[in-house]
């Protein structure tokens, strides 16, 4: 299925979760924020988040500096 990931349109698996697509783009969920169809989802949540076709996912990462 297709889903638009940071603005670009990408094919992932049918049913794959916020959680093992962090896992599958080897992104920690500790240093990310996940926004799903314009809602942020909260870090507990994102294996309980199933996409779907047409779906709209950012992710943001923290940088540290000064």
């Amino acid at each position: 299925m297709e889903i638009l990931l940071n603005g670009d349109k990408r094919v992932v698996a049918q049913g794959l979760t916020l959680a093992k697509l962090l896992e599958s783009l080897e992104i920690r969920t500790g240093s990310v924020a996940v926004e799903h169809n314009e809602k942020v989802i909260p870090r507990k949540n994102l294996e309980q988040v199933a996409l779907n076709s047409g779906d709209k996912v950012e992710i943001v990462r923290f940088v540290g500096g000064g």
